[in-house]
C-alpha cells in the first residue's frame, strides 16, 4: 500500500521577506513626508482662515457699534501673529486712528461707548497653536504694517496709509515647497478672502490687486 505524505504547510521564505519588507520600506519612505506635506498645507489652510477670521471680526464691531474698529497684529512666541480687535468712538475733539482715540482693551470698554464699562471689550485671539515660523512662513503687506483700521460702515480707511492690505503664508525654511502657498487678502471695502497669491490676477483663485 503506498503512504500518502500529509501536505506540507506553506511560508515564506527569507527572500520573499526580504522582497515585502523592502516594498514596505518604499511604501513607508514615499507615504510619509506626503502625509505630513498635507497635514501641514491643512494647518496653513486653517491659519489662513484664523486670520480671515480677525480681519471678519473688525469689520462686523465696527459696523454693529457703529465705530471705529482696528485689527492689530502682535508677535507671538512662536513666530507667527495673534491678533486683536478694538473698536473707538470718534469725537470732534479726539478722532479714532494710529494716533489717536480712546481704544477699547481687553480689560476695558472704549471710551464713549453708549453701554459705559459693560460695553464692547477688544478681541484677542492668540497664534500658540499655529506651526513655527520655521515650518510656516508669515508676511505681512504692506511691508512693516500690522494694523488695519475701518470706519463705521466696515470700509478700510485709507487715510492711513501704513495698513495691512495682505496676509501671506508659504512654507518655512524647514519645509521649502511642501504645500502651496495661501494668502488672506483685504479690499478697500473690508472684504477679506482667502486667495492664491500665485494664480493669475483673472482667476477666480487669485487675490484682489
Amino acid at each position: 500500500m503506498r503512504r500518502v505524505r500529509p501536505p506540507q504547510a506553506a511560508g515564506f521564505t527569507l527572500v520573499e521577506a526580504a522582497v515585502v519588507l523592502t516594498v514596505l520600506a518604499i511604501l513607508v519612505g514615499v507615504g510619509v513626508p506626503s502625509m505630513s506635506n498635507w497635514l501641514l498645507a491643512r494647518k496653513a489652510a486653517a491659519a489662513a482662515g484664523f486670520y480671515k477670521e480677525g480681519l471678519m471680526q473688525a469689520r462686523s464691531q465696527a459696523v454693529a457699534h457703529n465705530s471705529a474698529s482696528r485689527l492689530v497684529l502682535l508677535d507671538n512666541a512662536n513666530g507667527q501673529m495673534d491678533w486683536r480687535v478694538d473698536i473707538c468712538f470718534p469725537t470732534e475733539s479726539l478722532p479714532c486712528n494710529d494716533d489717536s482715540g480712546a481704544w477699547s482693551s481687553t480689560a476695558a470698554a472704549a471710551g464713549a461707548d453708549p453701554a459705559g464699562s459693560t460695553g464692547f471689550r477688544s478681541l484677542l485671539r492668540s497664534a500658540e497653536g499655529l506651526p513655527g515660523n520655521d515650518t510656516m512662513a508669515l508676511t505681512i503687506a504692506q511691508l512693516g504694517a500690522t494694523e488695519v483700521y475701518f470706519t463705521p460702515l466696515g470700509w478700510v480707511d485709507a487715510r492711513i496709509a501704513t495698513r495691512v492690505t495682505r496676509i501671506g503664508l508659504a512654507p518655512g525654511r524647514r519645509r521649502t515647497g511642501a504645500f502651496k502657498p495661501v494668502a488672506v487678502a483685504l479690499t478697500l471695502g473690508g472684504i477679506a478672502t482667502i486667495c492664491d497669491p500665485g494664480a493669475a490676477a483673472h482667476s477666480a483663485k487669485g487675490c484682489p490687486p
